[in-house]
């Protein structure tokens, strides 16, 4: 499952630089994750790194519409690693 950033975000920019795959990037109202490099952290780190800095409870979130498994993942990582 990718994650996404909720209009809960407060804009502090501290998810960013935490992203091993650079999916998050500063959007127009708040921070924004691409779905397609979001891995959750799988294959790097037990947690996602974003949510684990983020100041706001409810400004990182199960993103609804991609649902992946963790074998989906870390095929994903393994794709993004060669590219």
């Amino acid at each position: 499952m990718a994650l996404m950033i909720t209009d809960e975000c407060i804009n502090c920019g501290a998810c960013e630089p935490e992203c091993p795959n650079d999916a998050i990037s500063e959007g127009e109202e708040f921070f924004e994750i691409d779905p397609e490099k979001c891995t959750e952290c799988v294959g790097y780190y037990d947690e996602p790194q974003c949510k684990e800095v983020c100041p706001v409870d409810e400004a990182i979130v199960q993103h609804p519409d991609y649902q992946e498994s963790k074998e989906d993942l870390l095929k994903k990582k393994e794709a993004l690693s060669k590219s």
